[in-house]
């Protein structure tokens, strides 16, 4: 599909106004950004952009939305830094290396319309509640001796562990080790079926995949005579966008990449 079959809108707009591309708007998160942009307060939608389209210069936009898949996401990306435009990621995938390679694509981009260096969000998350649930868990982890994160998603999803397991694994892996706490206790030398979950940060993680769930994590934490378990359910993607909204708004003032929503919202 070339450019001229994306969908844009025009680009003038008041000055106050933060104009929005939506990248990967055929998807379910897609669809859901570009309803919750044209409904914010502020915001304006000048382009929405599947995964054959040429993204060209996006539109115009200040911030473009990138929403697609991790093979997808480095490239889409990249396109968007290199033109000076902040992004808001929310597709999953971006482990160390890419992460590294990000930030040395964002140290060398043109500033952003502003003048201000680019922002770029990586968000694993951006429902409230679940930035929340991790936020608990960390600051739970170092009282307990064993922590475990079983994390279910929709049999649609392409990547395990979901990228909030993964980011809420780093977070509690490094509060304990700020706290001095032992490996959580696990006598098991024989597993060849790996039923005892992947190891992310050390942390032992579960992936359920299971037809009529959306987005669900649960952390349990053990101790001697005692459970505590935080979890999350999104029964809707529609919980997601809020955290898009205030991400849309607030990457401009965060130049360079910044991992996870809670920095903006004061959560972390």
């Amino acid at each position: 599909m070339s450019q001229s079959d994306a969908t844009t809108r025009p680009t003038s707009s008041p000055t106050n106004v933060i104009k929005v591309a939506v990248i990967g708007r055929d998807g379910r998160m897609g669809l859901e950004a570009v309803k919750a942009v044209e409904a914010a307060a502020g915001l304006r939608l000048v382009g929405a952009y599947g995964s054959e389209d040429d993204l060209g210069e996006l539109g115009g936009a200040d911030v473009a939305v990138e929403l697609t898949v991790p093979a997808a996401s480095p490239g889409n990306v990249a396109h968007c830094v290199q033109r000076g435009v902040h992004v808001v990621v929310g597709t999953t995938g971006w482990d160390d290396v890419r992460l590294d390679a990000l930030r040395e694509q964002v140290a060398g981009a043109p500033p952003a319309t502003s003048g201000a260096g680019v922002g770029v969000l990586v968000a694993p998350n951006f429902a409230i509640g679940a930035l929340l649930m991790m936020s608990f868990a960390a600051r739970a982890a170092p009282f307990f001796e064993s922590v475990e994160i079983i994390e279910m998603h929709h049999p649609a999803k392409v990547d395990a562990p979901s990228g909030t397991a993964a980011r809420t694994a780093a977070m509690i892996a490094g509060s304990r080790s700020a706290a001095g706490a032992a490996p959580s206790p696990d006598a098991t030398t024989d597993d060849p079926g790996g039923a005892r979950g992947a190891r992310v940060s050390g942390i032992p993680v579960h992936s359920v995949r299971l037809r009529g769930l959306t987005a669900h994590q649960q952390v349990l934490l053990g101790n001697t005579g005692e459970l505590l378990t935080i979890r999350h359910d999104s029964f809707e993607r529609a919980s997601f966008m809020p955290g898009v909204i205030a991400a849309v708004r607030a990457v401009a003032d965060h130049p360079g990449v910044t991992v996870g929503l809670e920095h903006y919202l004061g959560i972390a």
